[in-house]
This record gives C-alpha cells, structure tokens and sequence, in this order.
C-alpha cells in the first residue's frame, strides 16, 4: 500500500527524494564568491488561498512580507542581501492599480533591506494570484571563519514574540466568518498587534551588521515560518546537540492569552506549531551572554543547547521536560 504524505511528514519525503537522485539536501542554495565570501540564496512561492486570503490581505502588506520570507533566510545565515527577483503569477480579476499596489510593498521591502537589484517578471495565472520570490546575499570571509561550533550552554535566541502571527491569522479568519454571515465589518482593534504580525511581520535590517561590528558570530541561524518547534529539531539535526527551551520564557504579544481563551486555544502551542511568525532563531556563544544581552533588547532568550542525548525538549514552569514535535517530521525523526 501507498505511503501518504501525512505517515511519513515533509521532511522524510524531501529526504526519501534527494536518496533517488545524486545530490544531497540542503537548506538553501550557497556557493563560494571570487572573493571568497559565501552566498546565499533563498527562495518561496506565496499562492492565493493557501499562503493568503484576499479578503482580508492588503496588497501592499502582502508584498512587504514576500520580500521578508526571503531576506529572513539570508539574516539568518548572516548574509547581506544582494539581488531579489520577483515573478508576479496575475489572474484576470486583478487590475494594474492593484498589481502596483502590490509592486509597491515589494519594492519597499527590497529598499529597507539593502537589496541592490530587483528584477521582475509578469506571468498569467488562472488559479488567483501567486508571488514567488527567490534572493541573494553574501557572507563575508572573516564572518565564515570566526563562526565556531556551537556548544552545550550556549544561549538560543529569538528575534520577538512567537505565535503572534496564527493568533492574528484566526482574528482575521473569525472577522472574514462575521462578516460574510451578518455584513458587518469587525472591530478587531483590540488586537491590533496580534493582525500586524501576520500581515506584516518586520525584521530588523541592520542586525547582521550589528553581529558583525559587535564580533558575535552565532553558530546557527534559522528564520522561524513553520514555528519553534521546526526550528529546533533543524537546530538538533544540524548541530548534533540537543536544546532546552524553557516554556515561561517564550515571548508573546499582550494580549495572546487573552484571544486564546476566546479562541480555546494555547498560545504556547501556536508558538510551537503555529508558523508564519518570520522571526530569527540564534544560538549565541555563552561567553558573549552580557554583550548580547545589552545590544539586542529585542532579542529574548529562550533556553540553551545542551548534550545530544537531551534532544529537543520544551521544559515547562515546573520543570517538567515534554520531548518537541513538529509539523513535517516523522514519527522516527521526532524521537530523538
């Protein structure tokens, strides 16, 4: 009988394909430049109806956050941002003002955060509108040196509130059921903050220069859109080291637990397992624990790597220590 995507989880899949073929996965595409320096290219595609909902997604926002799917992924392997190319997928129900409009929160972006070229290209669509993005950048040769293996201790860390961006997702998602049932438009100003982080999520443009000029080099870097929990069973695989996160220190907006009992649902577990935050995960060396502390006030610290045989695991205010799971993982692979 046929194995289903759902039995063996997103990763296996991707790993069972690349066994049929004679390369070996990767996580982003990297090359060496004449100068020595490393890059990096990132790349994602945004459909409508499954990645956004133009109902409630405002075109300039939608393009703002395509460009930070991408330029995360570059932060997050300490790169500078270099080239961004854009394909726009156009159905028919759209007009030139709302594809400027769109164009517009994309060039935005793509100023913000140092890309020195955009190209741009227009394609038909008859399944709604969809945005791939695909960008460049480069890690300097002193930074790829200096970056040392990570260590049992060291501190991981988060670029803000985690799980903010689902929880606003269902605001929207609730607003958009109202709405339809009675026409009336919603007021949903009370969670203001909660909508912003998943319409448009925002990184800090200058934080691989502040690395750079304050010498922190983290040993890994991953940029957080399928939840906490993905990223630390990435951080786990790749480092051969385990990881403590600690439940209480966990950041989330104000008014998260508030929605979550309206919602029955568990911001803890939307911060595991919710996505689309496009926050960055660091592991920062211990030694560098007081620097970063007073530098990055934006960043929190969340737990600690720790020895192998810990794996990933979430420990709550009482101590108690819950073995992470994740979306796409396998059975096999989320025992570690």
């Amino acid at each position: 009988m046929a194995e289903s995507f759902s039995e063996i989880g997103k990763i296996e899949a991707i790993d069972q394909l690349y066994r049929l073929s004679a390369y070996s996965p990767v996580s982003g595409l990297a090359f060496t430049s004449e100068k020595g320096g490393r890059i990096t290219t990132a790349s994602r595609m945004y459909l409508e109806g499954i990645d956004f909902n133009l109902v409630y997604f405002p075109l300039k926002h939608l393009g703002y956050k395509c460009v930070v799917g991408v330029v995360g992924e570059l932060y997050a392997a300490l790169a500078h941002p270099k080239t961004l190319n854009v394909v726009l997928g156009i159905s028919a129900k759209l007009d030139f003002p709302q594809v400027k409009d769109l164009w517009m929160g994309i060039t935005v972006a793509a100023k913000e955060h140092g890309f020195e070229a955009v190209s741009l290209d227009l394609q038909p669509s008859n399944n709604g509108l969809y945005v791939s993005v695909s960008a460049s950048g480069e890690t300097s040769l002193l930074t790829q040196k200096r970056r040392m293996a990570a260590k049992s201790k060291d501190l991981i860390c988060v670029s803000g509130s985690l799980g903010a961006a689902y929880l606003g997702l269902q605001v929207l998602e609730r607003g958009a059921r109202s709405f339809q049932a009675d026409g009336q438009q919603p007021d949903m100003s009370q969670y203001r903050m909660l909508v912003g982080s998943y319409l448009r999520p925002e990184l800090e443009a200058s934080t691989v220069s502040r690395l750079e000029d304050l010498e922190i080099y983290p040993p890994y870097g991953y940029f957080l859109t399928r939840g906490l929990s993905d990223g630390l069973k990435r951080l786990t695989r790749d480092s051969g080291l385990g990881a403590k996160v600690y439940a209480d220190k966990i950041p989330f907006e104000g008014n998260s637990f508030q929605l979550g009992k309206e919602l029955d649902m568990d911001p803890v577990s939307a911060a595991m397992n919710g996505g689309d935050d496009n926050r960055l995960l660091f592991v920062v060396p211990i030694l560098h624990l007081e620097k970063f502390r007073r530098e990055f006030q934006t960043f929190d610290i969340i737990g600690h790597m720790a020895q192998a045989e810990v794996g990933a695991v979430l420990v709550t205010p009482e101590g108690v220590e819950f073995p992470v799971k994740a979306q796409g993982w396998s059975e096999e692979e989320r025992n570690d």
